[in-house]
């Protein structure tokens, strides 16, 4: 099978997490620069099977258009022009940062490390992919 990828889409640094081969686990795969975004994603589609990218919608608590949304409506018109062959699927991401935060600070790191951005952008990236995959399955 292949792996489902999520994109937690930032304008400074994008979240980035895979599901395994059988679209079980999610796992953080990498916190990138948003400029090194796409030879990044081109770079791992080259290696590995992915089926379906899945990109944090962000919407306000009303259900409404952020000042991000408009920036990640655009990021996934150019996903869909740049690999015209993998399906991609928006999925809310109210909360997930916030979610994120509860999840590191839970997790025994060090102050230091908690407070790195990059690793919130990945656990973000791992909740909405986990969110995808749980309503694939029913």
């Amino acid at each position: 099978m292949s792996r489902i990828m999520a994109i937690d889409y930032g304008t400074k640094r994008v979240g980035i997490a895979v599901s395994d081969p059988l679209q079980i686990i999610a796992t953080g795969l990498d916190t990138v620069p948003n400029e090194k975004l796409m030879p990044f994603l081109k770079n791992y589609t080259q290696q590995e099977d992915v089926a379906t990218f899945v990109v944090g919608e962000p919407l306000d608590m009303n259900n409404k258009s952020t000042a991000t949304t408009q920036l990640v409506y655009q990021f996934v018109e150019k996903l869909k022009q740049i690999f015209p062959n993998i399906p991609v699927e928006l999925v809310d991401e109210r909360m997930t940062s916030i979610e994120a935060k509860r999840i590191i600070l839970q997790s025994g790191l060090k102050k230091k490390k908690r407070r790195e951005k990059e690793r919130v952008d990945q656990v973000s990236a791992i909740l909405i992919l986990q969110d995808y995959m749980e309503g694939l399955r029913g």
